[in-house]
């Protein structure tokens, strides 16, 4: 979105939280910035700036409201459509890599130099890799204190600062309060529910089908790593520095989200691949109004609006679910993929005082857990794979390229690139790679034609499944949530 300021401030005048995420507003005369959809007197023209992203407005001088909480919103959208530099820098400095690795590490995951970088975030966002990471990092460090009781210094290494220091300044800086205060004024008792357990709201911009998003995931849940239950999500992270578990709940504007983590260091990756996974920062009225001007569509559109595409936290979980789920039903490749997470073995098997073992008791606990790394899958024997030879190569082929570092299917990785290079490897088509593009690195705009089921949905809709592609020109950008509206119309 340009930042047209009459566009801007309209949509700021009419509270529209549709574009809550897109920007942020400055208000010079009381020095905060909020949400464009911010409840409180809507501020003179003269009084007014917009800024592309809260690290902007910060460097500008300006604190963030209590009454709105801008730092809460929703992402833009615009990251998911775009695969550009800029598009695949924000997505991976959500996903917490500034912090782990800085910003060369950053500039090196993206092929330009650190200088170069700088210059085209400054030019689009405003700030640069620094100053939108320590935006990010404000807002996991407000978390921490106001939904666990942690001790201050705790949290301010969870949050990635690299000092008590610099947390006490940006904390002030950024809310105008010190941390302490933060925790006071949020004014409710911190419930021990477990250390490394936080509770909180993700965003997202009205509305949101959470009926067919949790049919999809549940079709698809693979025991021990995920389930549906109750209207809730629950799976296993492999996250930076350590596993995790987390319950997803859809209610009314938000999502609520129980983490549990094993080091508090990985709060922002999991969030960020938590609102990937459920697809949190799409802009649903901009995708339903370009699907619902084909007739075609609008009466499944006007049913059904809000419909999301199911995403992943986990690129090589996805590959491998994609590869073996090739030419065979959801519930097929749902058995093998069961039969190959049975062959786990746990390396770390640390007796207790009492004589069981670690993994035993995480056996009783009935823990959720992550999916198999592509080590693990390089470990597993031939006999173990329980699928044909040739896609239990495909399989192990994808995992040697990931420890080899020749794939990257991360969300910042280069989509145009990454599908090169899959289709390089032995038993992967267009299809596979298509589906990944899909939902594992976050494309839009993807159409799997091909797919029996597409078919299927296009033919009970009245389409032209023989040049469906050709139809589906009208449905750009948007391709991929035509795609999941097609499967289930199938």
């Amino acid at each position: 979105m340009e930042m047209d300021f009459e566009r801007c401030y309209r949509a700021v005048d009419s509270r529209d939280q549709r574009f809550d995420g897109w920007f942020y507003t400055g208000v010079t005369s009381t020095g905060i910035y909020c949400r464009p959809s911010c409840p409180a007197v809507t501020p003179k023209r003269q009084n007014v700036r917009f800024f592309p992203s809260a690290a902007a407005a910060q460097g500008a001088g300006l604190r963030a409201c209590r009454r709105c909480r801008p730092d809460a919103a929703p992402g833009s959208p615009q990251w998911d459509v775009r695969a550009d530099v800029v598009g695949r820098a924000m997505r991976l400095i959500a996903d917490g890599v500034v912090d782990r690795d800085g910003v060369p590490g950053l500039a090196a995951r993206l092929g330009y130099t650190e200088r170069h970088l700088h210059r085209m975030l400054r030019a689009e966002m405003g700030a640069g890799p620094l100053a939108l990471a320590r935006a990010q990092r404000a807002q996991t460090a407000r978390i921490l204190i106001e939904t666990t009781g942690l001790g201050m210094a705790e949290i301010a290494f969870a949050a990635g600062f690299g000092s008590v220091r610099q947390f006490n300044d940006t904390v002030r800086e950024v809310y105008a309060s010190a941390p302490s205060e933060l925790r006071t004024a949020h004014g409710r008792h911190l419930a021990a529910i477990g250390a490394g357990t936080i509770t909180l709201r993700l965003a997202y911009r009205p509305p949101l089908h959470a009926h067919a998003l949790l049919d999809f995931l549940a079709l698809r849940a693979l025991p021990g790593v995920e389930e549906v239950r109750d209207g809730t999500y629950r799976r296993g992270l492999r996250l930076p520095h350590d596993p995790g578990q987390v319950a997803l709940t859809p209610a009314d504007g938000h999502v609520a989200a129980t983490l549990r983590l094993t080091d508090l260091r990985d709060l922002a990756p999991a969030v960020a691949r938590c609102r990937r996974l459920l697809d949190l920062d799409a802009d649903p009225e901009a995708v339903d109004a370009t699907l619902a001007a084909d007739p075609a569509l609008a009466p499944a559109v006007a049913a059904e609006p809000g419909i999301r595409v199911p995403r992943a936290v986990d690129g090589f979980e996805m590959a491998v679910r994609a590869i073996v789920g090739q030419q065979v039903s959801v519930r097929s490749a749902r058995t093998t993929l069961t039969r190959l997470l049975a062959t786990r073995v746990d390396h770390e098997v640390v007796a207790t005082d009492d004589g069981v073992s670690r993994q035993q008791l995480h056996d009783q606990r009935g823990d959720l857990r992550g999916f198999l790394t592509p080590e693990e899958v390089l470990g597993v024997p031939d006999g173990e794979f329980g699928m044909p030879g040739r896609r239990r190569d495909a399989v192990r082929g994808l995992a040697r390229a990931l420890v080899d570092g020749g794939l990257d299917l991360a969300p910042g990785g280069d989509r145009q690139e990454t599908r090169r290079r899959l289709l390089a490897l032995p038993g992967i088509g267009p299809w596979t790679a298509d589906y990944l593009a899909m939902r594992a690195l976050g494309d839009p705009d993807v159409l799997l034609d091909s797919d029996l089921a597409i078919r299927r949905g296009a033919a009970a809709l009245g389409l032209p499944h023989t040049t469906l592609d050709a139809h589906a020109e009208r449905w750009r950008p948007w391709r991929s949530y035509a795609t999941i509206r097609l499967w289930r119309a199938a």
